[in-house]
């Protein structure tokens, strides 16, 4: 079966719109209430969070969350049994998203293995060095069918974008700039680094995350990669107004009007 990530760029090859969460957050069991009302919303591709303790490129929002959702009594044990009836009620991409610490103690191949039997299509990971992914999880990923997506930024040299996009598949991260989650306002002044990124002609897709909270600031990353990835405006968002179906589609729809 063809990954899910794959397909949807194949469809959709402008304007994807993917939103993050944190599982366990607001409360422990809200994670497939989110996710049902988001793919209701129309988003095309939803990120899952793994809370964790100490988290390097998340910004004070999804910090905040992740202490909560670990407060709730979140793990990753606990989120893929939540998962266990992911796709009764959804079709559209999932990816996970956390540290490489929780990972290694649940078990590497485990992780992947526990992806793709629940219904996960993808994993990313900030801190999974390229080339310890290529030695311990590519053949895991390849054998269950799982995309591993890692993250360029304004700073990354090019030899190593082009190993990540060759040695990699489903869609290349591209952070905004050189900061913490939620922190980039101000889109305007990477435009640069974004045309940079577009002229190198990569295989994969690119998404661009960090920053994106608004339909202005996702009109213009999308004019210069297939989509964006908003995190911590829509868990701020679901912090003040909550979970429900009308609450998640007027955020949805602030994005894309």
């Amino acid at each position: 079966m063809k990954n899910r990530i794959t397909t949807t760029f194949q469809q959709k090859n402008k304007n994807i719109l993917s939103i993050f969460f944190t599982a366990g957050y607001p409360n422990l069991n809200d994670t497939l209430s989110i996710v049902e009302n988001l793919e209701k919303a129309g988003v095309d591709m939803i990120e899952i969070g793994i809370p964790f303790s100490d988290p390097l490129a998340d910004g004070p929002v999804i910090q905040e969350s992740s202490e909560k959702a670990l407060k709730n009594g979140m793990s990753l044990t606990l989120l893929f049994d939540q998962l266990t009836t992911l796709r009764k009620n959804t079709t559209i991409p999932i990816v996970l998203m956390g540290y490489l610490n929780p990972i290694l103690q649940y078990g590497e191949e485990n992780f992947v293995k526990k992806c793709a039997e629940v219904g996960i299509d993808g994993f990313i990971i900030p801190d999974l060095p390229l080339d310890y992914y290529k030695q311990h999880l590519k053949a895991y990923c390849q054998q269950y069918g799982i995309l591993n997506i890692m993250l360029i930024n304004n700073e990354t040299a090019e030899e190593r974008i082009k190993m990540i996009d060759q040695e990699t598949n489903g869609f290349i991260y591209m952070v905004s700039s050189n900061s913490i989650t939620g922190a980039n306002k101000n889109l305007e002044k990477q435009t640069d680094y974004f045309q940079r990124i577009q002229n190198l002609q990569l295989t994969n897709p690119r998404l661009v995350g960090f920053g994106i909270h608004n339909a202005a600031t996702f009109q213009t990353v999308c004019e210069y990669s297939q989509g964006a990835i908003v995190g911590s405006a829509f868990v701020k968002h679901i912090e003040h107004n909550g979970i429900s179906l009308p609450a998640i589609q007027e955020f949805v729809n602030s994005l894309k009007h």
